[in-house]
């Protein structure tokens, strides 16, 4: 398979722009990358430690510290599974919903500037092709929503 170096290049940029905006409101929340992507994936489901670990690709104990964090803040929350009540799920509080909508739409804001340079419809499709590479397509079919920037892990 042939390698498209500039669609490459144009993706680790898009990606750095978004990784900035994301970096900065973060910041401003005191709330790092991984806490972050942590609130917007726990908005729309409750999953296990474990789960959430392999997701993010930390090893346990740094999960453990960065939901401890969280808990102390009153963002995130611990409780038995109700499928398996050995295991742990993760769940947002209100107080990590409403912090996660404020971080969403601030990051919204923040890329309207540069959404903005598109008209509508290239606006549509480049929002099929990301959906297509990330295989949002795929899970929005099934059902699934909402991810990250927060929304699309």
């Amino acid at each position: 398979m042939r390698s498209d170096v500039a669609l490459e290049d144009a993706l680790v940029r898009t990606s750095f722009r978004v990784m900035a905006v994301l970096t900065r409101i973060g910041s401003e929340h005191d709330l790092s990358l991984t806490q972050l992507r942590v609130l917007g994936l726990l908005r729309d489901r409750r999953p296990r430690m474990a789960e959430l670990a392999a997701f993010l690709g930390l090893d346990k104990s740094t999960m453990s510290g960065l939901v401890e964090r969280a808990e102390r803040r009153g963002l995130v929350a611990r409780g038995k599974s109700a499928e398996d009540r050995r295991a742990v799920d993760v769940f947002i509080t209100p107080a990590g919903r409403e912090l996660a909508e404020q971080v969403q739409e601030e990051v919204r804001a923040a890329l309207v500037p540069f959404i903005d340079r598109l008209r509508a419809d290239e606006r549509r499709l480049l929002t099929g092709l990301l959906d297509s590479l990330t295989g949002a397509a795929t899970a929005n079919a099934r059902g699934v929503t909402g991810t990250l920037p927060l929304d699309r892990a």
